[in-house]
């Protein structure tokens, strides 16, 4: 009798904020944690914009405000970022590492340690392993001042004491998903790839739970 008892004793579902919960990618973060049971929160700068977020609590604010960022996290278990910002190939990028910067402080004050961050590939070690397009053209042309935020970012994110996860997904893609993901630290073989925005939402809502990666930035792609 005891053993069946605790067999159905159940983990109670995450409490996650989302960041860039209305970019192509946070929505299926939103959609898809929803669907696991999660209780979500996204915090947004447009209600109006973000209508389409079923099953989220909405709170609207700007996600370099520690205050309102604060507000967001009461009650959280984790945080989910894939903040991003438009390619600017001559204005200077300071979105993504100011708005890390008061996350990190908010979620020290407010006691939530778990943080995966949505990147990309072109940060940190991972540059020139995109291929030749994208290394060649699209990053020196349109993504150098973006992906030197995202370089910011990564290191607030790694200097931050939480229990962190850099994600760093290749060319994104509106595929289907598949059922296999390869998550990669070892990038001397990999030169390109792609991997569809609803498998890297798939990984990283795995990383809410999973301490596999704890402490790492594993590149994905299929």
């Amino acid at each position: 009798m005891r053993d069946s008892v605790t067999n159905n004793i159940r983990t109670p579902q995450p409490k996650i904020l989302v960041l860039g919960a209305t970019g192509g990618t946070g929505r299926l973060i939103v959609s898809q944690a929803v669907a696991r049971g999660y209780d979500v929160t996204a915090l947004v700068r447009s209600a109006e914009k973000a209508s389409e977020l079923k099953g989220a609590t909405l709170i609207v604010g700007d996600a370099r405000d520690e205050m309102a960022l604060r507000q967001a996290l009461k009650g959280r278990d984790a945080v989910v970022s894939v903040l991003g910002t438009p390619a600017s190939p001559f204005r200077e990028v300071t979105l993504l590492s100011t708005a890390t910067r008061a996350l990190v402080s908010a979620m020290k004050i407010e006691q939530v340690s778990r943080l995966v961050c949505i990147t990309g590939i072109g940060a940190g070690d991972s540059a020139g392993h995109g291929g030749f397009l994208f290394d060649n053209l699209i990053f020196p042309l349109l993504l150098r001042k973006v992906y030197a935020d995202k370089n910011r970012q990564e290191t607030i994110v790694r200097d931050s004491g939480l229990d962190w996860v850099l994600v760093r997904p290749s060319v994104l893609t509106n595929k289907p998903s598949r059922d296999t993901i390869r998550a990669l630290t070892d990038l001397s073989s990999f030169h390109g790839g792609a991997i569809s925005r609803a498998d890297v939402a798939r990984f990283a809502l795995d990383q809410v739970r999973d301490d596999t990666w704890v402490h790492r930035s594993p590149l994905i792609s299929w």
